[in-house]
């Protein structure tokens, strides 16, 4: 089948269930394919975009996704993946962050021929004692228990509450089954025991067939996690992580990882990524994959006009150009970029502003740098014949933009 086909040669399958089974149901007819996000946050983060990136390609092949959100299973707590138990949050919480949720997912996907829903509307509204005897009865201990979500926790202890979450998981696949009759769940490599859970249930119950799909854990080529920072986790709310810091972090994807993440981030068609492929191992110094990521990326979260600019300001500030820079782009980079605050100035020299905020470690890594010209502030790289800076050296009479080397960016606000 072309879809299955195409997340193959992107590296986007890591395990499935009869294949061939899947295969003919996609090409019988448009089948309804879903994926959950419980609202343990009050954001996405890039680790679920891969998921809904991975829904809207079945979007574009012809098939319907349906999102739904963990309105109810977010009160439980998933335990895959989690050394010890989750914080339990309010309803109140969780119904805000669900609404946040719901207009991240409707902005990848759209509404038109998406669907989603919250699981809170269907669990909420069983009977304890009837769901105990007409779903839970299909679950033994020991298949709970043989679960990696389940079994890794066990030295460090589960509250029968976590226990419990693999069945509601599995009662949201039987739902959408008979409801809306979607036969397949994705999610990720951490949610297999769940995904297998719901379609044991279905065949226990209904005698039918339905069918899981995971991605692979995305992992760095240095062994780091994926969408960690030093800012910390990388999340699709503009609030959460500015959408100049979003750019920079793809843009500072390594040449070991960046084809990888074009083929799973974007849209782009495999041919297209291998030429890029291609130039950028005869040019890696332009670096023409990381801001094809970057923009790409940026595009599918904040949109066509927010991706433009933020290309834009990583031009002007890698070029030097700092005072191209317009008012509305310096809030922008004021947004996402860590500052350094000098109160009471009207004059600092550059060696007090680079040792004092720890842009260099050491005189002797000073000298270095300054006479290699490899530190810039505002774009002047002179910095040894200009020694001291004034209001008239700072961008808006308050900021100055300090690049070191060619990755490291700071910002220093004179008050």
């Amino acid at each position: 089948m072309a879809i299955l086909t195409e997340l193959k040669q992107r590296g986007l399958i890591n395990q499935i269930t009869n294949e061939n089974g899947l295969i003919k149901a996609l090409q019988s007819e448009k089948i309804k394919l879903y994926c959950g996000f419980d609202p343990t946050a009050g954001s996405l983060h890039i680790g679920n975009l891969l998921l809904l990136i991975t829904l809207k390609r079945f979007q574009l092949a012809g098939y319907r996704p349906i999102v739904v959100l963990g309105g109810a299973t977010g009160l439980i707590g998933d335990p895959s993946g989690k050394k010890t138990e989750r914080q339990l949050n309010s309803l109140t919480t969780v119904r805000k962050w669900e609404k946040n949720i719901r207009q991240q997912v409707q902005k990848v996907l759209g509404t038109s021929t998406s669907l989603v829903l919250n699981n809170f509307d269907w669990i909420n509204k069983q009977r304890i004692i009837n769901f105990l005897r007409d779903t839970g009865k299909y679950f033994t201990v020991p298949y709970m228990l043989a679960k990696e979500s389940v079994k890794s926790r066990l030295e460090a202890g589960i509250s029968f509450t976590e226990f419990s979450y693999m069945i509601l998981q599995a009662y949201d696949f039987l739902h959408l089954y008979q409801k809306y009759n979607c036969q397949l769940q994705i999610g990720g490599s951490d949610q297999w025991g769940n995904i297998t859970s719901g379609i044991d249930l279905i065949k226990k119950k209904l005698n039918k067939e339905a069918f899981g799909l995971t991605v692979p854990l995305v992992v760095r080529s240095d062994g780091k996690k994926f969408g960690k920072t030093e800012m910390g986790t990388i999340w699709l709310d503009a609030s959460q992580t500015s959408p100049y810091q979003f750019y920079q972090f793809w843009i500072n994807a390594s040449d070991e990882d960046v084809i990888k993440y074009l083929k799973y981030f974007t849209f782009l068609s495999l041919e297209r990524i291998q030429e890029i492929e291609k130039e950028n191992k005869i040019h890696p110094e332009k670096r023409e994959a990381q801001k094809i990521l970057a923009k790409e990326v940026t595009k599918i979260v904040h949109g066509d006009k927010i991706a433009g600019m933020m290309e834009r300001i990583s031009q002007i500030l890698f070029s030097g150009k700092i005072r191209d820079l317009s008012r509305q782009e310096i809030q922008e980079i004021l947004k996402g970029m860590p500052q350094h605050i000098l109160n009471d100035k009207s004059s600092v020299s550059v060696s007090e502003l680079l040792l004092k905020f720890k842009i260099v470690s050491s005189k002797r890594e000073l000298r270095e740098y300054l006479n290699n010209k490899a530190i810039t502030i505002n774009g002047q790289n002179n910095l040894l014949e200009r020694q001291v800076l004034t209001r008239k050296d700072c961008l808006l009479r308050h900021y100055l933009f300090i690049r070191k080397g060619k990755k490291k960016y700071y910002l220093v606000v004179i008050k």
